[in-house]
């Protein structure tokens, strides 16, 4: 990069340290949220909502539990005006639900707004004009005073018009470009429009305070708006929103940064959709506080289905990294995290441990509508062998010994990597039983009889197939599985040691069936098998037999 000197910083910071803030450490109550997917949102898609679209959006957003949500600018095209008024007509806005239209400053626009809204119970009128220094002297070619003028002839024309309105009519006003305006001057013009509105306690006006185009570091954005709440006129009255954008990155810090400042109230879209780099994302907002531990009051527990009306209605997609929402934020693919996982799970199952602290997961992938099978372990070759383990135990009930877990992991991951792909879980499963699972070539035992002798020792008596030929053999071990592997020592021409042998029941019933495994060392080297059967003495032989096989093919 060689021209870095060109861009100067278009920012301004108060005219006084704004620090009080930065002594809190978390946010520790939920804003007002406000929702603007359906105009800000909405407004920049390359295909806009139909009406159908848009009203099955905001039923969604009102079941999350939005009580605010900005519906369009009705005054700007007959969609959004429509929109509007089939939204009133049939009743469709729940008592506790509050709708916002957007206006400029004026007056034919504001009369039509006005029009749009005629019987909401509820509604927000958002009154906006542009105060920053590039606004004012390159769009507008204005002094201060005169930006001031076109905010305060919209702030009396929207009070006179509300005398004459049905239901509840809140006021808002928003010095667009707030980032890139004088500190003083944003309060300037924000108190000579607070002065015109005269709120009190049952009638508070909002000042919005929008990141329009992200131009600083997060903790001036703070500075800014701490600054705001200690120079407001009338504040205890005023309710201050934050409406950050995305360009630097950083919308969910300058948000939570804002709130910390002072912030009231957060206008944001489902997932950061919005102009440019998108609106602040108000599912991350709110899952942030969520973890630690503080209601949000919006209900994403069924994050899936959001996703699906969101994707449908946008034509948009969800990253699949993008916090809490995108496919792949829960899963693991690397070995030393699948195994931390799996660790953290089980340490949760025996401590019952009330909070979370699984490592890696900052949150209960439950919590929001999504499965530990599916969405937490992910196979592929850099995959190991807790995560591999941790999949065959919860979901197929195959609890391996350590050591196999290894050895299944290389097998796992080999042939993810040969593959140049992901493994499904049903894919892993399969990998599993034709590896280990009751193997029965080139040597099989069709009967195996048992006695008890003198100084503890068990007599097996074996029919057996090998290769294709049916043998007979015999001989004594120190127990069941001693006596059948040293009975089929002779036949198969290989010396059998059991290494390692542990056994389990499949389920916790009377009815179920159990799993054996069983290592045996031959030349130095560990080969598996695994038995499973009704029967837990079948069930021992079935995985020895298994074992015998795999070490017979190398």
């Amino acid at each position: 990069m060689k021209n870095a000197e060109k861009y100067a910083r278009g920012y301004y910071m108060p005219p006084k340290k704004c620090m009080k803030w930065a002594e809190k450490d978390y946010i520790d109550h939920a804003p007002i949220w406000c929702s603007v997917d359906l105009r800000d949102g909405n407004q920049a898609l390359i295909i806009p909502m139909s009406l159908e679209e848009k009203l099955e959006f905001f039923q969604k957003l009102v079941d999350i539990g939005f009580k605010e949500i900005e519906i369009g600018f009705p005054a700007a095209s007959e969609t959004e005006y429509e929109f509007c008024r089939t939204l009133i007509e049939k009743n469709l806005i729940p008592d506790d639900v509050t709708i916002q239209v957007l206006t400029q400053s004026r007056e034919h626009i504001i009369k039509k707004t006005f029009e749009a809204i005629d019987g909401a119970k509820h509604a927000v009128v958002h009154l906006y004009n542009s105060t920053s220094v590039a606004q004012r002297e390159q769009v507008f070619r204005k002094s201060k005073e005169e930006i001031i003028k076109i905010a305060t002839t919209g702030a009396e024309l929207c009070k006179e018009y509300k005398k004459k309105a049905n239901g509840h009519i809140t006021f808002e006003y928003s010095p667009e470009s707030f980032t890139g305006t004088e500190p003083e001057f944003a309060a300037e013009i924000c108190n000579a429009v607070i002065d015109i509105w005269e709120p009190d306690a049952d009638n508070k006006v909002i000042i919005n305070l929008p990141v329009t185009v992200e131009m600083s570091l997060p903790h001036v954005y703070a500075q800014q708006v701490e600054y705001m709440c200690e120079t407001l006129h009338n504040r205890e009255n005023v309710i201050i929103s934050l409406h950050p954008h995305n360009d630097r990155g950083t919308g969910i810090a300058d948000t939570e940064l804002g709130l910390l400042a002072g912030g009231d109230r957060v206008e944001g879209t489902c997932f950061g959709n919005g102009e440019r780099t998108g609106n602040v994302d108000v599912v991350t907002l709110a899952l942030n506080m969520y973890t630690h531990g503080v209601e949000p009051n919006l209900d994403f527990t069924d994050l899936p289905s959001l996703i699906e009306l969101y994707e449908r209605v946008t034509r948009m997609k969800v990253y699949d990294r993008q916090p809490y929402s995108g496919a792949l934020v829960y899963a693991a693919f690397s070995g030393s995290h699948q195994d931390a996982i799996a660790k953290g799970m089980k340490w949760r199952d025996e401590k019952h441990d009330q909070h979370w602290t699984c490592p890696y997961l900052p949150i209960d992938p439950h919590d929001v509508g999504r499965e530990y099978e599916g969405d937490v372990i992910r196979i592929n070759s850099q995959s190991g062998k807790g995560g591999i383990g941790f999949i065959m135990e919860q979901q197929y009930g195959y609890d391996m010994p350590k050591a196999m877990r290894e050895n299944f992991g290389y097998k796992v991951k080999d042939i993810s990597d040969k593959a140049h792909k992901e493994l499904s879980r049903s894919e892993v499963h399969q990998i599993f039983k034709d590896t280990y699972l009751n193997i029965t070539s080139p040597v099989d035992i069709v009967e195996a009889h048992y006695t008890q002798k003198a100084d503890e020792l068990i007599g097996a008596k074996v029919k057996a197939v090998i290769n294709g030929k049916e043998v007979e053999c015999s001989a004594d071990g120190n127990g069941r599985l001693d006596a059948v592997a040293n009975a089929l020592t002779t036949e198969i021409g290989m010396e059998i040691n059991v290494d390692t042998y542990t056994e389990h029941a499949l389920e916790r019933k009377t009815t179920s069936e159990a799993c054996s495994y069983v290592g045996i060392n031959v030349g130095g080297s560990i080969f598996w098998g695994v038995g499973r059967h009704s029967d837990i003495i079948v069930s021992s032989v079935k995985a020895l037999v298994s074992a015998i096989n795999n070490a017979m093919k190398k």
